[in-house]
């Protein structure tokens, strides 16, 4: 079963590319959605994380800011990942520009199948990011990286120093840390995620982050943060909160 469901995953990845898109074609930015599926994550949650993104993708004033830029079109790659020995392209980069492609792109997401593992290396995964922002086959005028997540890193080095790695090259890391109620087994939370994420996480050229209070506000605050990134909106305040519009 699982074979099929990968099989079919990349028969959806393989028609991601645009027809007639190209390699060094222009785009407004370059984006790498870098997205947590730890075991602090459920299936439900898991659900609602990818909803939130196919959701946002389709939105159609999405497509307007996307087409709205110098060049009309964006660069986008999924990745997952959870502790170091784990992160995985799970679509490639594809050029987003029109509606029809950002509907084949939430089609292939929602077909691509899924793991849950244990541990939370945001480092590994915005090392991971980096490398995918890398191999890149289109001319971005900006390179972002989306980290979103329920939980501080605890597995790799600290993830300031992939940051720090990360913005030395130009890179911009934005944040979406999902601030859900679930229990801590026991042991106190080392610092309140949205104040980790700010202080650890996110970095680089109009850095923000937008904080969802739970997995449910999740999809409001994904497609509020897309179009910001996409627009290249200034980002003031640099902490920011779910608020429905």
């Amino acid at each position: 079963m699982y074979r099929r469901s990968l099989l079919a995953a990349a028969g959806a990845a393989a028609a991601l590319r645009p027809e007639g898109s190209r390699a060094n074609e222009p785009v407004d930015v370059a984006l790498v959605l870098a997205v947590d599926v730890s075991r602090s994550i459920d299936e439900d949650e898991a659900r609602l994380q990818r909803e939130g993104y196919r959701n946002a993708m389709v939105d159609p004033r999405l497509v307007e800011a996307i087409r709205g830029g110098m060049m009309g079109g964006v660069a986008v790659a999924y990745v997952e990942w959870a502790g170091l020995e784990y992160q995985r392209l799970v679509l490639p980069w594809t050029r987003i520009g029109s509606q029809m492609q950002a509907e084949v792109w939430a089609t292939g997401l929602a077909e691509a199948p899924r793991a849950s593992l244990s541990w939370t290396s945001i480092s590994g995964g915005i090392e991971f990011s980096r490398r995918t922002l890398a191999e890149c086959p289109f001319e971005a005028t900006r390179r972002v990286i989306d980290v979103s997540g329920d939980g501080v890193n605890n597995s790799g080095p600290p993830a300031e120093e992939a940051r720090d790695r990360a913005v030395a090259e130009g890179i911009t890391i934005n944040g979406l840390p999902i601030l859900n109620d679930r229990p801590t087994f026991g042991r106190r939370p080392p610092i309140p995620l949205d104040i980790y994420y700010r202080e650890s996480v996110i970095g680089g050229p109009g850095a923000f982050m937008i904080a969802a209070e739970d997995f449910a506000d999740f999809g409001q605050a994904v497609r509020r943060k897309l179009i910001r990134e996409i627009a290249g909106l200034p980002a003031d305040p640099v902490l920011q909160r779910t608020q429905f519009s």
